[in-house]
C-alpha cells in the first residue's frame, strides 16, 4: 500500500507559525550554553545562551527555502546536526511539490553552521511520504530515517570518512509518518515507529551497520504520539497514547512488553527526555492538553510501576515542549507559545519538578 501525503503534517502545508519540529531542538553544547533551533520563513533561526542564562538572537543559519520542519540530534562530541527539507522546483503528476532533505551542523555553540547541503530522499527528488528521524551515534555519525513511497523506512548514513552512504531500503509497510530514533548505551541506532497492526523496532547490531527490522508487535498505537529515551540501563523505553486516553511504554530490551502506565492529558504527541529531581534519576514526560496549554510529568527511570501525576505549565503553546538537561541535570524546557515565539525555562531549586517562570526570547 501506498501511503500518500498527509495534510496538516505535510511540510508543505504546514503554518511559519507552528512548523514541524523532532528531537533535540534544545540542546547544550560542549560548554553547557543551550542553543534554541527553529524554522521560520524558508531558514533557521537560532537563539543562543550566553552570560547570565540570557539568550541572544535570532540569528539566520540559512537553509535556501526551507519548509517549516526541522529535525535536530547531538552526538557524545555535541556537534548539533540539522536536516530540513528543501522544495527542488518541481511537481508530481498530482501536482505535489517535491522535495529533498538538506543537512547541516554546528561544531561550537553560538558560530556559524556548516553550509546546507542536500542528501536528497529516499526515493528521489519527490513528494513528502513523512517526516525523517534524526539520531547521532558513539562515533559522531548521523541517521536518518524517513518513510518511503512504499510505506516502509529508508535510512541515510554518514560514513567513517566524510560523505554518505546511499540510501538503504529497510523494508516495512503503512509506517507513521513521524518515526523516533534514539541511541542505546552501546552507542546503537534504534528506530522505533508504529503501522496500524502495532509497533516496530529496527536496530544496529554493530556500529555503523544498516539497521534491521523486528517482528512487529501488535497493539493499539496513535500515529504522531511516540516518543524515545534512553534510560540508566543503556535500554530505550517507547512512549505512545493507545487510543484510549493512556499511556503506554515499551522497552524490548528491558523485556518490557507494550504497557499502560499513566493517563495522558492530550491526544497528540509526546515528549521526552532525563533529569534529576531531589537528586533522583527521572524520566521527564511533555504532552499538550486539550486546551493547548503545555503539562509536564515525571517519574523514576524505568520504574514504570510508580506512574505519574501531570502538572500544567505555561501559556498555550503550538505543540510538545522540547526536553532536556543542563550539565547538573536540572531539568531544561523550550516551546513555541501561541503566536510562534519562542519561550524557555529551567529547573528551580525547590524540590520536586518546580521550574521556574517561563522566558520569552
Amino acid at each position: 500500500m501506498v501511503n500518500r501525503p498527509q495534510a496538516p503534517a505535510d511540510p508543505t502545508h504546514g503554518s511559519p507559525r507552528a512548523p514541524k519540529m523532532h528531537g533535540g531542538w534544545l540542546t547544550r553544547g560542549a560548554e553547557g550554553r543551550f542553543s534554541v533551533y527553529v524554522p521560520r520563513d524558508g531558514e533557521v533561526l537560532r537563539w543562543t545562551e550566553g552570560p547570565g542564562r540570557r539568550f541572544t538572537g535570532p540569528d539566520k543559519i540559512g537553509g535556501g527555502g526551507l519548509l517549516p520542519f526541522l529535525a535536530a540530534a547531538q552526538g557524545p562530541d555535541r556537534y548539533v546536526h540539522l536536516i530540513g527539507f528543501r522544495p527542488t522546483g518541481t511537481t508530481g503528476e498530482a501536482g505535489e511539490r517535491h522535495v529533498e532533505l538538506v543537512h547541516s551542523v554546528q561544531f561550537q555553540t553560538g558560530r556559524p553552521n556548516v553550509e546546507w547541503k542536500s542528501i536528497g530522499g529516499s526515493n528521489g527528488r519527490a513528494e513528502w511520504f513523512g517526516n525523517p528521524a534524526l539520531a547521532v551515534d558513539a562515533q559522531g555519525r548521523a541517521h536518518v530515517f524517513v518513510r518511503n513511497r512504499g510505506g516502509g523506512v529508508s535510512a541515510r548514513v554518514q560514513k567513517d570518512a566524510g560523505g554518505w552512504h546511499p540510501w538503504w531500503d529497510l523494508k516495512g509497510g503503512r509506517t507513521d509518518q513521524n518515526p523516533v530514533a534514539a541511541v542505546n548505551g552501546a552507542g546503537l541506532v534504534e528506530l522505533y515507529t508504529s503501522s496500524d497492526r502495532g509497533l516496530v523496532r529496527y536496530v544496529q547490531h554493530e556500529p555503523g551497520a544498516r539497521p534491521v527490522v523486528e517482528p512487529l508487535v501488535p497493539t493499539p498505537v496513535v500515529p504522531g504520539t511516540l516518543a524515545a529515551v534512553t534510560g540508566a540501563s543503556g535500554h530505550v523505553t517507547a512512549y505512545y497514547t493507545d487510543g484510549s486516553g493512556r499511556i503506554c511504554a515499551w522497552s524490548p530490551g528491558r523485556g518490557l512488553a507494550p504497557t499502560p502506565f499513566a493517563a495522558a492529558v492530550g491526544g497528540g504527541p509526546l515528549t521526552a527526555g532525563r533529569c534529576l529531581i531531589d537528586g533522583y534519576d527521572c524520566t521527564l514526560l511533555a504532552q499538550c492538553d486539550d486546551q493547548g496549554g503545555a503539562a509536564l510529568a515525571a517519574y523514576l527511570t524505568e520504574r514504570e510501576d510508580t506512574g505519574l501525576y501531570w502538572t500544567p505549565s505555561g501559556p498555550p503553546v503550538l505543540g510538545p515542549p522540547a526536553l532536556t538537561a543542563d550539565a547538573g541535570g536540572a531539568a531544561a524546557v523550550a516551546a513555541l507559545a501561541a503566536d510562534g515565539g519562542v519561550i524557555v525555562t529551567r529547573q528551580g531549586t525547590e524540590p520536586g519538578l518546580a521550574l521556574e517562570p517561563w522566558t520569552r526570547l
